[in-house]
C-alpha cells in the first residue's frame, strides 16, 4: 500500500506569521478583557511557541495589544467608508450595519476598549480609539458634503458618535436587545433628530436638514 501523503509544511513569511499572531490575539481580545489575555493563550491559539510570540512582539503583551487594537481600529474606520452614492440616510444605515456587526462579534473587547480602565491602557491606546472617532466624524462630514463644518455641526456629529458608542455598550449590557436592526434604525432617527434640533440654531445645519427633506420627496 502506498502511504498516505502528509501535507507539506509551508514556512510562513514574516508578514504572514505576524498576521497569524494578530488574528489569534484579536480572537482572544474580542471576548475577554485585555488583562485576562496572556501570551501563553495567544501562542496556544496560534499553534506556536511562546518564544515565537516574543520574537515578533518583543514588547510583550502591551505591544501585542496595541498592534491588535490598531488592527481593530482600522476595521472600525472602514465601517464608515461607504460609497458616496444614493441618499444619505441609507448610506448611514449601511455604515451602522457594519459597525454593529463589529460590536456584536467583539463584545467583551469592544466594552473594554471604550470603557477604559484596563491595566494595558496607555496614552497610545487612548489615541488609537480617539483616532477612530475622528475618522468616523470626517467620513460623516464627507457624506454630508461639508468640507468645513462649523462648530455647532461638528459638535452635533461628535455628540451622535458618542451616543452610538454609549448605545452599543448598553445594548451589550442588555443582552443585545432590542434587535440589532431596530437599534440601527433608532440610531439613524437620532441622527436626524439631533440635526433637526441644531438646525434651529445653525444655518449650515438647517441647509442640510432641508436637503434631507428634499431626498425624502424623490
Amino acid at each position: 500500500m502506498t502511504p498516505s501523503a502528509t501535507p507539506a509544511y509551508r514556512r510562513l513569511s514574516v508578514e504572514e506569521r505576524r498576521s497569524q499572531l494578530l488574528d489569534a490575539a484579536l480572537s482572544l481580545f474580542a471576548h475577554r478583557a485585555p488583562e485576562d489575555v496572556s501570551l501563553d493563550g495567544v501562542a496556544e491559539a496560534a499553534g506556536v511557541s511562546r518564544p515565537l510570540v516574543y520574537r515578533y512582539f518583543p514588547g510583550g503583551k502591551q505591544q501585542l495589544y496595541e498592534a491588535a487594537l490598531r488592527s481593530a481600529a482600522e476595521e472600525l474606520r472602514q465601517c464608515f467608508d461607504e460609497p458616496h452614492e444614493g441618499p444619505l440616510l441609507p448610506r448611514l444605515s449601511h455604515a451602522l450595519d457594519r459597525y454593529l456587526t463589529f460590536v456584536d462579534e467583539h463584545d467583551t473587547g469592544f466594552s473594554a476598549l471604550l470603557q477604559g480602565g484596563s491595566v494595558v491602557e496607555t496614552s497610545r491606546t487612548t489615541a488609537i480609539v480617539d483616532g477612530v472617532r475622528r475618522a468616523a466624524a470626517e467620513h460623516i462630514f464627507s457624506h454630508l458634503g461639508v468640507p468645513d463644518p462649523g462648530p455647532r455641526l461638528r459638535m452635533t456629529v461628535r455628540m451622535w458618535i458618542t451616543a452610538v458608542e454609549a448605545a452599543s455598550l448598553i445594548w451589550l449590557d442588555e443582552d443585545k436587545q432590542p434587535p440589532v436592526e431596530e437599534l440601527r434604525d433608532w440610531l439613524v432617527e437620532q441622527f436626524t433628530a439631533l440635526l433637526t434640533v441644531t438646525a434651529g440654531r445653525d444655518p449650515q445645519t438647517a441647509g442640510l436638514v432641508g436637503a434631507f427633506a428634499g431626498e425624502g420627496r424623490h
